[in-house]
């Protein structure tokens, strides 16, 4: 705990054996993270400096690493409750790439981007040796712009951007002073930074600005509102959507965008519920747990969840087994990003 009442921890690998530094930042990943890794690179020495902040109910890091993928899996979001949104500023390093892997969704960032991640969907990252900051905020705190938060997983801030620009450097400005500054001032800074961090997501993503822009949050809110509420229904599509709701077929195109399409955003639901059920069900069928969600057939769902998540929903639930014994048997780490 510093002076002034932030609480204050430091992860440092330097005094470790070079073929343990690799492997300590992984368990220090490891209840959240998945670190992938070869035998190659464990031999090689590897620098993790990570000073983190935690200033009530957000969660700051400073960190440098060497080039290192992370992984968010479905298998690990189904057995955590590690839940936020996280973005990721990036001080240093070039074309760090990035996966949204449930809707196989590839981008490339730099130097001076703002990454932005839903710790409740699936993620990769490429992240080449760099300095970077990250912050972690409750979702609640981005309604006033996204009604679904999740809906920012995966975008990113033009680094050339005077509004990016500005929000680097005032991350910048609060890692590297906090332990000069009182908590109220800090927390009040930081509140400041999510909310012009909000407002440059809905400004990338068309949601903020003007009249136009609010109607058309209006519009992006009742679409996946309806789709939430109807999900179950295995006639639910983007035609029946535009049909029931009355909206262009060309503004719902341009709105779900990002997602992938309005049909990809559907599907994409439907497996994290399917995901989060195979869980919380774990006698439950899995044809049945398909059919829950909206799928038609048990193939297709099969299908699906594999082409998602790399695995099958049978072998989702297996690992779950595995690592829920595993996890019973190890201590408890904290977190780092």
């Amino acid at each position: 705990m510093l002076e002034n009442g932030i609480a204050y921890s430091r992860f440092d690998v330097a005094g470790l054996p070079p073929e343990r530094q690799l492997l300590a930042y992984c368990e220090q990943l490891g209840h959240v993270i998945e670190v992938a890794t070869s035998r190659e690179q464990v031999r090689q020495p590897f620098i993790c400096i990570n000073d983190r902040y935690d200033i009530g109910e957000f969660r700051m890091s400073d960190t440098y690493t060497d080039q290192v993928v992370i992984e968010r899996t479905i298998a690990r979001i189904s057995r955590d409750n590690a839940r936020g949104i996280g973005f990721t500023i990036f001080l240093g390093g070039e074309a760090h790439s990035t996966m949204t892997l449930a809707r196989k969704r590839e981008s490339t960032v730099c130097a001076g981007s703002v990454l932005a991640t839903d710790l409740d969907q699936p993620v990769r990252v490429l992240r080449q040796a760099c300095r970077y900051i990250t912050l972690v905020v409750p979702p609640n705190l981005l309604r006033q712009v996204f009604s679904d938060p999740g809906a920012i997983h995966g975008r990113a801030l033009d680094p050339s951007k005077p509004g990016t620009r500005l929000i680097v450097k005032r991350a910048r400005t609060l890692v590297e002073n906090f332990r000069y500054i009182p908590f109220e001032d800090a927390h009040r800074r930081l509140a400041d930074l999510v909310q012009l961090i909000a407002a440059a997501f809905g400004e990338e993503a068309g949601l903020s600005g003007n009249k136009r822009a609010v109607s058309r949050a209006l519009m992006f809110e009742s679409v996946r509102s309806y789709v939430r509420a109807n999900l179950q229904e295995c006639e639910l599509s983007p035609q029946s959507i535009i049909e029931s709701l009355g909206l262009p077929r060309s503004t719902i195109y341009r709105m779900f965008e990002h997602e992938g399409g309005l049909g990809a955003y559907i599907q994409h639901l439907r497996l994290r519920a399917a995901a989060d059920d195979l869980v919380r069900i774990p006698r439950g069928l899995i044809k049945d747990i398909g059919y829950s969600v909206g799928f038609k057939t048990a193939s297709h769902f099969t299908h699906a969840f594999q082409n998602a998540y790399g695995m099958t929903p049978q072998e989702m639930r297996l690992n779950e087994f595995v690592n829920l014994a595993a996890t019973n048997r190890e201590p408890a780490r904290t977190w780092v990003s």
